[in-house]
């Protein structure tokens, strides 16, 4: 984190910021417990390492810009608005989950926050993050959506077919490409030719690389993305270089055979997100570490009660198993 970068007039936006991705962080953690004490149903993909994607890029949409999230997308939706308690439901199966315990951990939405939802398909949000795009310019509503999406997707079909639709129509869409150097279990640079960016500017499409791991230099560069798109300037592309701290999903265990430890410490001990914001926050004299330690205790009891509740919580009545997946009869 550079300690010359200016800061902002309001400090609480950075201190929103640290919580956020402390909050993610977080839950995370507990979301991993859950699984692994065989508590969670399905399957369940970890974003901790990325936090500063995630809340760098949420922090600079309103709350109906739209967003469209991955099969490792817990960060997005907390970063977008999404609470504990509904949260830690829905991978629970529980009948207060965002979606009534039906999606489970891959298929979250929240649609009062402009959260469209998570996908297990590699990919298959694309297609709904720039159709939600298209719909705010037909609109005219100043909307902007955000389609998240992992390296590993970049070798879909979709992704291209909706590039190119967004890019002669010029529609408020930012394609953020979570690079975190792995697709599944194979190194990106084995299975991607070239360069990412590339990739989109050959549709005339404006890319960037961006620090994944630097919260503020994510956010700098999406709030200007944003402002323009708003004003009719976009699609934009960023990849967002990165780093996941577990496997691929939470069964995993197997990663040393494609990736070492040491390049896990050294992901964690030099590059970890939070970390180092708190470091700057520090040094900058916006925050005192013991104020960041009662901002993690705070969150890591939040987060506590809200497991607590959430497996205390109701499942669904079994009547509604046809309920919000096929429609109405005619008749």
């Amino acid at each position: 984190m550079s300690a010359a970068r200016k800061k902002k007039t309001n400090a609480e936006d950075y201190l929103r910021m640290y919580r956020q991705m402390v909050r993610i962080r977080a839950f995370e953690d507990r979301a991993n417990q859950l699984y692994l004490s065989a508590k969670m149903p399905g399957l369940t993909h970890m974003y901790s390492g990325q936090e500063a994607v995630a809340v760098g890029i949420c922090e600079a949409l309103t709350e109906t810009d739209k967003i469209t999230s991955t099969h490792r997308g817990h960060g997005h939706c907390v970063a977008k608005g999404a609470n504990f308690k509904e949260m830690f439901c829905e991978l629970l199966g529980k009948e207060e989950g965002y979606c009534r315990g039906k999606g489970g951990s891959m298929h979250i939405a929240d649609q009062s926050n402009g959260n469209l939802g998570a996908n297990a398909i590699v990919g298959g949000s694309m297609g709904i993050a720039t159709g939600a795009a298209l719909s705010a310019k037909r609109l005219g509503t100043g909307d902007v959506a955000v389609c998240f999406f992992g390296d590993g997707a970049t070798a879909q079909g979709l992704w291209y077919e909706v590039m190119n639709m967004a890019a002669l129509w010029g529609l408020p869409v930012i394609y953020a490409c979570e690079n975190n150097g792995y697709s599944e279990y194979t190194k990106t640079d084995e299975i991607a030719a070239g360069s990412l960016t590339a990739r989109a500017e050959a549709f005339g499409i404006e890319a960037h690389v961006v620090d994944g791991q630097d919260v503020l230099a994510v956010n700098d560069l999406t709030q200007k993305l944003v402002a323009r798109a708003r004003k009719g300037e976009g699609p934009f592309f960023i990849q967002l270089d990165t780093y996941r701290y577990h496997g691929h999903h939470v069964g995993d265990i197997n990663r040393e055979y494609y990736r070492s430890k040491d390049e896990e410490a050294l992901w964690k001990s030099e590059r970890d997100p939070i970390v180092n914001f708190g470091k700057w926050l520090v040094d900058q004299g916006i925050s005192s570490s013991d104020d960041l330690d009662k901002v993690k205790s705070e969150i890591e009891a939040d987060a506590d009660a809200a497991v607590a509740y959430a497996e205390a919580a109701p499942y669904p009545d079994t009547r509604e198993v046809d309920m919000h997946v096929y429609a109405p009869s005619a008749a």
